[in-house]
């Protein structure tokens, strides 16, 4: 059996350490794994000893990787493992690696999700649907994440859909009534706020447009459809800018008097 004839200490790394068997460099070892396996000068080692060895390291090593990896912020047992994976880590080792992760209390998927919860609707305008949507794509569980959510009050929901509604009007003043309602149900919904929760924010918001506002937006999207249709003449010009104009949003008789009152 090979015998240690000398450990010495990595000239970069004060926690690792060099082991020559029969004068021979063989492995670097954890500070941590040298102490559990007793390795001292002399000593004999088996081939399954070495083995040993070698698996506990990389075990050491997985944990000091995610660890580090860790250090910069919270993060899910999924983005932890999917982390190793790129560092061409035994899924044997990654195994072990999380257990221990879990012991030492780097890892509590539950804490993670509501401290995501709290960040997203703290620092954006996101709604439940979409954070659930990433919390998934994160690995964390139905449970988890129905739990988190409950941090995310109703009234906060509401509170961030209307900035929303507020934002878009702004953006999209040039819309008829009826496409501008239509684009703010299209905002709040990718944004992943409910129907429950869209309905109560709009009941707070005055989206309304009086008949100076209307008639401005016909104007608006006339003028541009009129330049996209200038081509055609007569009946056909007349019969394609009420398409385009009513399905822009805008009632026909609205449309009719544009035609009538506007010269293009």
């Amino acid at each position: 059996m090979p015998i240690i004839t000398k450990i010495s200490i990595q000239k970069n790394n004060s926690e690792r350490y060099n082991i020559f068997l029969d004068g021979e460099y063989a492995f670097s070892v954890d500070e941590e794994v040298l102490a559990r396996f007793q390795l001292t000068k002399g000593k004999e080692l088996t081939d399954f000893d070495i083995s040993e060895i070698d698996y506990e390291d990389d075990i050491r090593k997985g944990v000091n990787t995610a660890i580090h990896y860790l250090s910069y912020r919270m993060r899910s047992e999924k983005e932890v493992r999917d982390y190793l994976k790129q560092k061409e880590i035994n899924e044997m080792v990654i195994q072990e690696v999380i257990h221990k992760l879990y012991n030492l209390k780097y890892l509590n998927d539950l804490e993670f999700a509501v401290a995501y919860v709290r960040t997203q609707m703290n620092t954006t305008k996101k709604g439940p649907g979409t954070i659930k949507m990433e919390l998934h794509e994160k690995g964390i569980s139905e449970n988890h994440i129905n739990q988190a959510l409950q941090e995310y009050s109703k009234e906060q929901q509401i509170e961030h859909a209307k900035a929303l509604l507020e934002k878009t009007i702004k953006q999209n003043k040039k819309l008829s009534e009826k496409s501008l309602k239509q684009k703010l149900d299209q905002t709040l919904l990718r944004k992943g706020f409910d129907i429950e929760t869209i309905h109560l924010a709009l009941d707070e918001i005055d989206f309304k447009k009086d008949e100076s506002e209307e008639w401005d937006a016909i104007v608006e999207q006339g003028e541009k459809a009129h330049r996209k249709l200038q081509k055609y003449s007569g009946y056909e010009y007349e019969q394609r800018m009420k398409q385009t104009l009513y399905r822009k949003g805008f009632p026909m008789e609205l449309i009719e008097k544009f035609l009538q009152e506007y010269s293009l």
